[in-house]
């Protein structure tokens, strides 16, 4: 009996913080970075700041934790199908990136507010998604290179620069345009036209 008290603040904890990182993540899309306060997500969770201070050091320490959230549930989707032709298994990889992101748009929204700040002192918050990102070029760079054997690796990284430069924009456009972009449909098409480049490289390398 004597440890049930420890385990069921520990599980207390737990749902405090996700409160925590609900409010904080619905605030964060509105405001942005600047605009997100410890004071406006503890009267948005209904949880005292001195709760929110007893899970995290200060709000850039908050905003980290919600871009690393949101960033395992988008990484999830980062796995090539096994089956079918390279250009089917870039676009099936795509799309299911695509749907996470329309699931779980919050790690590269702020993430991409934080990207173009630049500030004296670097927020945590904007490490940490610098640092998902890098991760996640290393996985398309692994899988273009699975795809397309022949492929230099300065093209490889040129491939996967291009390919998360074009997946920014096309998420941005479906920010600005909503429900009229299919953003599923697009990202598929981005990976049938990256796996062309891909091949025309390896080929022009051949040469």
């Amino acid at each position: 009996m004597a440890d049930k008290k420890p385990r069921r603040q520990r599980a207390d904890g737990a749902i405090s913080r996700e409160r925590i990182l609900d409010a904080a993540t619905e605030i964060a899309a509105e405001r942005g970075y600047e605009g997100t306060s410890i004071g406006a997500v503890s009267t948005k969770c209904g949880l005292p700041a001195s709760s929110i201070y007893w899970h995290f050091k200060n709000k850039d320490d908050l905003l980290a934790a919600v871009i690393e959230r949101s960033f395992g549930s988008w990484l999830a989707a980062w796995e090539f199908p096994t089956d079918g032709r390279p250009a089917e298994r870039l676009a099936g990889a795509a799309a299911q990136i695509a749907k996470a992101l329309v699931d779980s748009p919050d790690f590269i929204r702020l993430g991409l507010m934080l990207g173009l700040e630049r500030r004296p002192v670097e927020p945590r918050a904007r490490a940490m998604f610098v640092e998902a990102r890098d991760q996640a070029f290393r996985i398309l760079s692994e899988g273009i290179l699975e795809l397309v054997p022949g492929l230099a690796q300065t093209h490889v990284d040129q491939v996967a620069t291009y390919a998360i430069a074009g997946a920014d924009g096309l998420f941005i456009a479906k920010e600005i345009a909503g429900d009229s972009v299919d953003l599923v449909a697009l990202f598929e098409l981005h990976g049938r036209a990256l796996y062309d480049m891909a091949v025309r490289l390896a080929a022009e390398g051949d040469r």
